[in-house]
């Protein structure tokens, strides 16, 4: 990173949430100063009247239905920081998030740093914390790979370089684009988790997760066997360096 400052873009992939408000204001509220938000609209028919307060303060983007990962693509597409964010609209960054997480990158030399968060509920009261999985060490953060995503997307700062090499987000998973993407990070850059609770994670009836859990286990699977040769390669390398 350049400059002292470096540029964060945080994208919010809305689609008729009732929490979109939120979300949005606690990234302007961030005590990291150079920020921009851009709000991808992926289709909403309710809850728009939301953003409009914040129009003047962000980028706002509609486009036609496509998922989650059409509304973050399109949204690298317009992003102008060094630094990549992404903030699902029903999630509640803490107010330093993006300054820690910026100069913990700086400190670790990262490519991509994950945070611990906390579960909140339909009213905001927390509900559980420090409920993420930490790894220390990469062989350990491979090796969670082959059986689950160990990242939060919304806890991501990544340089946007990264999604040079890798490419976009897959618009074919509905469901697990995250880790996807985090599998093929992996193998090109480094990866590290920083031990702080800096973001709260709501639980609702209305989350895809709950809704669509038995198509969401099933692209798990797929997304595991796409990558399972390649992550074994990887995890014996970190095992041979190790030694």
């Amino acid at each position: 990173m350049e400059t002292e400052l470096p540029k964060v873009s945080v994208i919010i992939p809305f689609y008729n949430c009732s929490y979109v408000d939120q979300a949005i204001s606690s990234v302007l509220k961030q005590t990291y100063q150079n920020v921009e938000v851009i709000v991808v609209d992926d289709g909403s028919t309710s809850h728009q009247m939301l953003v409009t307060p914040f129009l003047k303060k962000i980028h706002y983007i509609y486009k036609k239905n496509g998922g989650t990962a059409t509304a973050l693509n399109r949204g690298l597409s317009v992003a102008t920081g060094d630094l990549i964010a992404w903030l699902s609209s029903d999630d509640v960054f803490h107010l330093e998030k993006l300054e820690k997480q910026v100069e913990y990158m700086k400190r670790t030399n990262a490519d991509l740093v994950y945070t611990n968060f906390s579960l909140i509920d339909e009213k905001s009261e927390v509900i559980g914390t420090d409920v993420g999985v930490i790894l220390d060490t990469k062989l350990a953060f491979l090796k969670y790979l082959q059986k689950s995503c160990p990242i939060n997307g919304s806890t991501v700062l990544v340089k946007k370089e990264v999604f040079t090499k890798v490419g976009p987000f897959n618009p074919a998973l509905k469901y697990t684009q995250d880790y996807d993407m985090w599998l093929r990070v992996a193998s090109v850059a480094k990866v590290v988790g920083l031990k702080e609770t800096l973001l709260n994670y709501r639980k609702h009836a209305e989350m895809g997760s709950h809704r669509h859990h038995q198509e969401q286990m099933k692209e798990i699977e797929i997304v595991k066997n796409r990558y399972k040769d390649k992550l074994h390669l990887l995890i014996q390398r970190s095992e041979e360096n190790s030694t």
